[in-house]
């Protein structure tokens, strides 16, 4: 039995990725297990007690989830396999039409930005509340009419609650990549087929041109950076990590090439995985 954690609870976007996930996987069969945080899910995963974790990467609109990058660079044992992207698109969830009655509003952080302009237009008078998933806002709906949640029109078919809006999100073309991560096979770098490889780093020195340096390490390789951003360290204010995603393009030897400098030019070098995306459809 291969177990997949997953953010819970059942409703969630992560688990409808999580689906199509097991939809397309050959072989044998995933039993997909919802756990309550992120986080959670990729400690349980490097603990041994999940074979694979799917876990939310970045969104369109609201940009890279945070608690991901930040688990990845904590947990030294595990790799990315996969990536894929699915649209998101939001609904509003609550037991009466009449939104002027709404005094809050439940969802997971990351979808409560992506929908501040409906937000903003439709319920001004409502608090926003974060909760650690789109599914858990609606046991809020469930004893109240006086609140709404934002979670996907499955999620409110699951719970059987009146959706009162839908297509919500403020970019029509909202859409979240998820990444399918294992625990450690290999040292993570790039393969034949593969087309991403995913890494952090700390510089040796917080000294002008320092990250220079080691950018000038990509661009003597022609090697593209599909992504770039800096994190705080937490040892010291002003102290960052810096996540890139490298574009492979069919030279594989050349990214290796890359992170073998790499190695010499940073303080710590962290190879989250080289991985392919898939096209799972909607």
């Amino acid at each position: 039995m291969v177990k997949l954690g997953y953010l819970g609870p059942v409703g969630t976007y992560s688990e409808e990725a999580a689906q199509s996930y097991a939809q397309w996987q050959q072989g044998e069969p995933l039993t997909l297990i919802p756990l309550t945080t992120i986080a959670g899910c990729l400690e349980a995963l490097a603990a041994g007690d999940l074979d694979l974790a799917l876990v939310p990467s970045e969104n369109s609109v609201e940009g890279s989830v945070n608690i991901t990058l930040d688990s990845l660079w904590r947990l030294d044992t595990l790799h990315i396999q996969h990536a894929f992207i699915r649209p998101i698109v939001h609904a509003f969830i609550a037991q009466t039409a009449d939104l002027a009655q709404i005094e809050a509003v439940y969802s997971h952080p990351q979808a409560l930005g992506q929908c501040q302009r409906w937000l903003q237009t439709y319920l001004p008078q409502a608090r926003q509340c974060p909760v650690t998933s789109t599914a858990e806002g609606l046991h809020y709906v469930a004893r109240s009419q006086r609140v709404g949640a934002i979670a996907s029109v499955r999620a409110a078919q699951l719970h059987q609650l009146p959706i009162v809006a839908t297509e919500i999100q403020d970019i029509p073309d909202n859409c979240t990549r998820f990444w399918v991560v294992s625990r450690q096979q290999g040292a993570g770098w790039p393969q034949a087929g593969d087309t991403h490889t995913s890494i952090a780093f700390s510089l040796k020195a917080n000294a002008p041109g320092a990250l220079l340096k080691v950018l000038q390490l990509f661009s003597d390789r022609q090697i593209n950076l599909s992504r770039i951003e800096s994190r705080p360290s937490k040892r010291a204010l002003g102290d960052y990590l810096f996540f890139v995603d490298l574009e492979v393009n069919g030279r594989p030897e050349v990214v290796a090439d890359c992170l073998l400098a790499l190695k010499e030019a940073t303080d710590v070098l962290k190879v989250f995985g080289s991985y392919q995306f898939l096209d799972l459809g909607e």
